[in-house]
């Protein structure tokens, strides 16, 4: 049992056709956990894992993995503006090897800069209290997360079927 990295193409191309996957934000504290449905069209929060130790936090995961038969994990890296990695990036990095060889799914990184600006400003907008914001934000973070995931690999399968169709020389000419 070990999972793997994979790039968003090597993911979509590795799932079967129904099946869920989880964005994760991995915060010092918390961890934002969304869920995908099984076409993989929409993310939802889900639930927010206190951080404790390595071992509690993955086997908190593992647990919602199982559970919920996910696929695949979605984790947000959290780059530098300048697209560079800090510490922080390298700390999830790190999560994921020791991750790995806990799981059989595959893992895609993806890039999650301002992803929480977003999600906090559309709860200031909301006028959500600062409380219920330190409640949701990194779950929806999460959330928004796996749905840019989501919506690049629908783009991917586009892409694929569009390359296919120009292959196709039994396909009529202007017919889809």
């Amino acid at each position: 049992m070990t999972g793997t990295i994979l790039d968003l193409a090597e993911l979509q191309r590795a799932l079967a056709p129904t099946a869920a996957l989880i964005g994760l934000d991995l915060g010092t504290k918390t961890i934002g956990v969304a869920i995908s449905d099984l076409g993989r069209r929409i993310a939802s929060p889900m639930v927010l894992i206190n951080r404790v130790k390595f071992t509690q936090d993955a086997e908190a995961l593992i647990k919602l993995i199982g559970e919920r038969q996910v696929a695949g994990i979605v984790i947000g890296l959290p780059l530098n503006m300048d697209g560079s990695e800090g510490p922080r990036a390298q700390a999830t990095r790190a999560f994921v090897r020791n991750l790995l060889p806990k799981i059989d799914i595959p893992v895609a990184f993806w890039d999650e800069r301002l992803s929480t600006v977003a999600v906090t400003r559309t709860l200031l907008e909301a006028d959500t209290s600062r409380k219920r914001r330190g409640e949701l934000v990194d779950k929806m973070a999460a959330a928004f997360i796996l749905q840019g995931a989501l919506d690049r690999m629908q783009k991917i399968a586009r892409d694929l079927e569009d390359a296919r169709d120009q292959e196709d020389p039994d396909q009529p000419f202007g017919q889809i």
